[in-house]
């Protein structure tokens, strides 16, 4: 293959930097960005094989799991649902380590879902100080942990508990008309920023949809075929791609901040969004859930995203432009969910929640074009694996 961008983006990682939370950004914090990078090396480290991968996941954890499987900066009361992110990476590394303080530091994190605050039908609040509020983002930060801990220590009882976060999501969230997901729902319909009949937030925010079908992929890889529900999520993932297909840009084959005004005046093409829409696209045909014919808007669209997005250093460095550095939904904080905030929030180079969607979703063409060359080889054929 003449160019593998999942190594490159890796290694230009790992050499700017060897600990992420020693980054000025971070400070320390128990941030989730560290878990959609790692999660990032651990597909490339179980398609490479090499340990080196493994090792930069080890060494960026190691700080926050303590011997007691307490994790530094974390605290169960905040009941906050992106903290459980990080703990995807876990159980690689007590199946790697054997290391008791893993399994533990995942059972504190199993233990908040346990009391984690839901609305009336039991979808889970984005956090406690965000009351009754569905928000996309959330669906990626606890639902393949959940099933996770679930199928490895609590033999896979209660995986409905995990499927409907996804069925009550796409309840709430769904446009009738583009079939998009709309950022957020408030139960109460009190929040500043939705819509006082529907609850509803404005606008389609890019990266919360692909927070959304990120989610949906990691879970459908994991839950048992087998599962009631295993259709119903397959469906939803279909159906909301299929949205999403229907905005991607014609000339450049990526996603806009907001999907549906790719005209409007301020709105960009955005990496993080695109890098997540890319991995699930490829996931999804993986998996069988997509036909093959979906390999027609993942082969644009994964052009797009190294068109638009990269650029090499003069080290040979990986830089990935037009990231959306944070979008949120708040109250006097401005956060009020209209376009010009969406627009208005900081673009910069190699925000970590892009780079992380960027090797995963290289990770995962790249290795499917190996396979595909590897199968038309075998077979006797010729295939150009140029990427």
């Amino acid at each position: 293959m003449s160019e593998q961008w999942a190594v490159r983006t890796a290694a230009s990682i790992m050499e700017r930097m060897p600990r992420m939370h020693e980054d000025k950004s971070y400070k320390g914090k128990w941030s989730y960005d560290y878990g959609v990078v790692l999660k990032g090396f651990e597909l490339l480290w179980r398609q490479t094989g090499d340990r080196s991968y493994f090792r930069y996941i080890a060494d960026n954890l190691e700080f926050f799991v303590q011997a007691d499987g307490s994790i530094r900066g974390y605290r169960q009361d905040e009941y906050n649902i992106d903290h459980i992110n990080n703990g995807k990476l876990f159980f690689s590394l007590y199946q790697e380590t054997g290391d008791e303080k893993y399994r533990l530091a995942a059972g504190s994190l199993r233990e908040q879902l346990k009391t984690h605050p839901r609305t009336s039908e039991g979808a889970f609040w984005h956090k406690n100080i965000y009351p009754y509020q569905i928000w996309l983002d959330g669906l990626y930060m606890g639902a393949p942990f959940y099933l996770e801990y679930l199928l490895a220590f609590e033999q896979a009882e209660g995986l409905d508990d995990v499927t409907k976060q996804f069925i009550l999501c796409e309840k709430h969230t769904k446009d009738p008309v583009t079939g998009l997901l709309y950022h957020a729902w408030d139960e109460k319909r009190v929040q500043p920023w939705c819509n006082p009949q529907t609850g509803l937030s404005a606008n389609f925010w890019g990266r919360s949809m692909g927070w959304y079908v990120m989610a949906l992929v990691d879970v459908l890889e994991l839950l048992p075929l087998s599962h009631k529900y295993y259709p119903e999520l397959a469906r939803i993932l279909k159906d909301t791609l299929t949205a999403l297909e229907k905005v991607q840009d014609k000339q450049t084959g990526v996603w806009y901040q907001v999907l549906n005004l790719g005209g409007s005046k301020g709105n960009y093409l955005e990496a993080s969004a695109s890098g997540m829409i890319v991995y699930a696209i490829a996931k999804g045909i993986r998996l069988g859930v997509l036909d093959t014919g979906w390999n027609t808007v993942l082969d644009r669209a994964y052009a797009g995203l190294l068109a638009e997005f990269v650029l090499e250093t003069k080290e040979g460095w990986v830089n990935l432009n037009k990231n959306c550095q944070v979008a949120g939904l708040g109250g006097a904080d401005g956060r009020d969910g209209t376009y010009a905030y969406y627009i208005s929030e900081p673009i910069i180079t190699n925000d970590l929640k892009g780079l992380g969607a960027f090797l995963q979703a290289c990770t995962e063409v790249e290795h499917a074009r190996v396979r595909v060359h590897d199968e038309h080889a075998a077979a006797g054929g010729g295939y150009d694996a140029d990427v």
